[in-house]
């Protein structure tokens, strides 16, 4: 919600504001204010530190199942994806009227599609499989690669539980990831070897060779089902908090995401007490 939705909000609610100590709702200016302190990156990673240490059970749970990662997109703002196509079309019937030269309304278009896509929030999760809780997270804007994310995701997962197993699709192929994780970090992973031109041949490295015998064969079918579960997480995510952003500046998109992320884990505590 808004911050003066908010404001009016936590005015109806008094008991809320007496559990924190406060007599009346915060002005939605200091609601503001706090949102750009409270989420700066490193008090969102002491606050997911602090979330771990109050987990009963987390070191179980990445027992029994693997750490999952995965990345997901958030809408940069409210508008349904109708009302935006919509627009899209009557700006370019504008665009083809405007211009006399058949193609410089569809360059226009693909400009704009590619600015786009430069400021696209993504968000990437590290989901312990057994519990949903999300052990690390890591925000930008804008596409690209996911294959250099899984070394800073395990390495703050690793910080909050002791990973035995991680498990990600195909966009985090890669040799080095593999040697990271199995060798510098000693966790076992599991990411199907499908980047590259298919039918070249077997992959050249050591790790990607063997995860490509193993999927043939589906011996780690049952372990690489899992994945699914990092998916769980953003569905639960955008269904209780929303699929797009309120925030406008690139930063604070950045932060709001992070938000999502620490409200996921608290409601999970809140569900399990």
């Amino acid at each position: 919600m808004s911050y003066r939705r908010a404001e009016v909000f936590l005015g109806d609610v008094p008991d809320w504001l007496a559990r924190i100590g406060l007599a009346q709702a915060p002005d939605h200016n200091t609601l503001w204010r706090a949102f750009a302190k409270l989420l700066k990156p490193a008090k969102v990673r002491r606050a997911l530190d602090l979330l771990a240490e109050r987990a009963a059970g987390l070191g179980r749970e990445l027992r029994a199942k693997p750490l999952s990662v995965d990345s997901t997109c958030y809408e940069d703002h409210h508008r349904s994806d109708h009302y935006r196509r919509v627009c899209q079309k009557w700006r370019r019937e504008g665009r083809k009227k405007a211009h006399k030269s058949p193609g410089s309304w569809g360059k226009t278009v693909n400009a704009a599609r590619r600015r786009r896509l430069r400021s696209m929030p993504k968000l990437t999760l590290a989901v312990a499989a057994a519990s949903h809780r999300i052990l690390a997270a890591k925000s930008k804007l804008g596409g690209g690669s996911d294959t250099p994310d899984l070394a800073p995701m395990l390495a703050q997962s690793l910080r909050r539980g002791r990973v035995k197993t991680v498990v990600a699709d195909a966009g985090y192929d890669s040799e080095n990831n593999h040697e990271t994780a199995r060798l510098t970090m000693k966790v076992r992973s599991v990411i199907p070897a499908r980047i590259g031109r298919p039918g070249a041949g077997p992959p050249a490295g050591r790790f990607r060779r063997l995860m490509k015998q193993r999927f043939k064969r589906k011996a780690d079918a049952k372990v690489y089902g899992q994945r699914a579960q990092s998916e769980t997480a953003n569905s639960m995510m955008k269904r209780n908090l929303g699929d797009s952003l309120r925030s406008i500046k690139p930063e604070r998109r950045k932060q709001e995401m992070l938000l999502k992320v620490l409200v996921h884990n608290l409601m999970l505590d809140e569900g399990r007490d």
